[in-house]
Parts: C-alpha cells; sequence; structure tokens
C-alpha cells in the first residue's frame, strides 16, 4: 500500500510524527511507548490485550514483522474524528489538535505459520477507534503509518511502508500484558532534517522546586525565548514557548519540566538552562514540545487552563 508520507515526504511525516505527540518510549506513557517492562505498583495500570487484528510487514532485510492491534478499556479514548476532518487537520499548519493514545510493547519472537522465526509487536488502542479503523480506511492507513514511525523510532529498526492486513489471523504469538503510568510526563520531540524520529522522553521528572546545594550544579546561560498566547486578544486557550538552542543538537540532552504556572528547561554539559513563569495556569498533562534539529528551536505548546 502507498504511504500516506509520499506526496509530501519531509513536511506529511513531520505532520504524521506530531500526531503522536504522547508516545513515551522510557517512561510508560499511557498514550504510548516503551510500556511492557514497566514496574507495576501505585501510578502505574496493567493493561491486558484482546486481540483486533494483525498487519504483517517485512524490514528492509526482509524479515517478517507482526503489529497485533490490540484494545484495552484501560487506553484512553482519542478525540473522534470524521475522514474529512483528519484531511482538513493533516492539511493544517498545526494537526496537533489530534492525537492517537496507545501503548507500544516489547517486541516478542513468534513463529509464523510456516515455522520461520518473526518479531511481533503489540500495540494497545482504546475499543472505539478500533471500531473506526474497521470502516475507514483513511483512518486505517494513517494509524498503520503512524505506528510504523513509533516502531522505527523505538526500537531502531527499518519497516517496509508495504503491508497486508491478515483476514483469518487476529493477533501472532502470545499477547503481553504492559503496565502503564496513569498519568503521562512532558516529552521532546526531536524533528530531523528528512525522517522524523519518534518522540523523545525526558528523563525522569523532578520536583519543579527543588533546593539544590550551590556546589552541585553549575547553571548555562539563559536562552533567548518568546511567548505567544493564542488568541492573542482575552483568555488564551494555548500559550506557545519558541526557545531558541542553537547549540543543542538533538533533544536527548534536554530535560523539561512543566509545572501549572512554570517551565524548567534544562541541557546536558549546562549547555542552557531556562526557568521561568508563565502568566496563565496550564494544563500539563496535555503539554506537548518539540525539538527541530534545522533551525534549533524548540516549541513547548501548552494548554491554558479554562476560566472557572
Amino acid at each position: 500500500m502507498t504511504s500516506l508520507l509520499e506526496p509530501s515526504a519531509d513536511e506529511a511525516q513531520s505532520l504524521l510524527s506530531r500526531l503522536m505527540l504522547d508516545t513515551d518510549p522510557a517512561a510508560g506513557s499511557p498514550m504510548g511507548g516503551d510500556l511492557g517492562s514497566q514496574p507495576e505498583g501505585p501510578g502505574y495500570t496493567t493493561l491486558v490485550p484482546k486481540p483486533g487484528f494483525c498487519v504483517k510487514m517485512k524490514t528492509e532485510k526482509n524479515d517478517k514483522v507482526f503489529i497485533n492491534v490490540c484494545v484495552s478499556d484501560n487506553v484512553p479514548e482519542p478525540k473522534d474524528l470524521t475522514e474529512a476532518e483528519l484531511i482538513q487537520l493533516l492539511e493544517s499548519d498545526d494537526p496537533t489538535g489530534f492525537r492517537i493514545p496507545m501503548s507500544i510493547g516489547e517486541p516478542h519472537a513468534e513463529m509464523d505459520k510456516g515455522g520461520a522465526g518473526c518479531t511481533a509487536y503489540d500495540v494497545i488502542i482504546h475499543p472505539t477507534f478500533l471500531k473506526k479503523l474497521d470502516i475507514g480506511k483513511l483512518f486505517l492507513a494513517f494509524f498503520i503509518q503512524v505506528t510504523r514511525e513509533g516502531i522505527e523510532g523505538k526500537y531502531d529498526v527499518q519497516l517496509n511502508q508495504e503491508y497486508v492486513v491478515l483476514k483469518n489471523r487476529k493477533s501472532i504469538g502470545q499477547l503481553q500484558e504492559q503496565n502503564v503510568r496513569t498519568k503521562s510526563k512532558p516529552f521532546i520531540m526531536d524533528m530531523g532534517d528528512g525522517a522524523p524520529q519518534t518522540p523523545t522522553p525526558t528523563p525522569q521528572a523532578k520536583p519543579l522546586v527543588q533546593e539544590i546545594p550551590t556546589t552541585e550544579v553549575k547553571k548555562g546561560p539563559e536562552p533567548k525565548f518568546t511567548l505567544v498566547q493564542e488568541p492573542a486578544e482575552g483568555h488564551p486557550e494555548f500559550i506557545v514557548a519558541e526557545i531558541q538552542l542553537p547549540k543543542v543538537k538533538t533533544a536527548s540532552t534536554l530535560t523539561l519540566d512543566v509545572g501549572e504556572d512554570r517551565v524548567v528547561l534544562d541541557t546536558r554539559s549546562n549547555v542552557y538552562y531556562l526557568d521561568i513563569y508563565l502568566p496563565y495556569n496550564v494544563i500539563q498533562e496535555e503539554v506537548g514540545s518539540q525539538f527541530h534539529r534545522k533551525n534549533k528551536i524548540l516549541t513547548i505548546t501548552m494548554p491554558v487552563q479554562p476560566l472557572s
């Protein structure tokens, strides 16, 4: 099947990847990522996957890969969109208003029907979104493309864009339970010059107010930044921060903490340090950010709490 990204590879890949803003490959966000190896206990919930359908792909080395698309009621339900609204969103300047909550589990070795070795990934979504995939070809192609990119970036594999949805098999191998966080964390998405990488999680968040001995860390200089509210007049729906980081090469060197009214950004080797207060309280759980490696700008989109 032709990729959704072919009409405009660089731009379209960036747009599609931005729609997976909640993918958290290391932190165990309920929106997706490296969830299968997370510990149990307070702050976590267990997803018990139920089979939905199975997608067959191949790697660039011609190895078979199966994606078991599963469902669980404990995965958040995405916003309900029509195909026309999805097309309009993909063509807009800022498509981040639609996210696909998903949990991408660890790869597990299996055997195909011919007895040959293969690799399977379990991807868990909400049952309502599965029904939309059953009836909407555009949503199905879009979902498979985004899922493929997520697996590629997370496990450093290259998957061919061609795929087949199996008709007689809902899953390959034994589905794996996944432990996920019940609260998502901020992350920084690393956008490259060509194909974007999967969203890169920030390290374990520290309290925004933390007493640090003066001899522990030497802080870097404050980078240039701008804060813009949208809309410009009245109570905003979003605050967008653009931070210039010309000496930063990749998002993996950044640590971002967003509090209710505060943003703290630190960098490896103390290249930069930013600690600012926001003019409005924001919804921490819905904050998204991306770092573009070409123009060296970190963009943070922060939904503002509505007036009470």
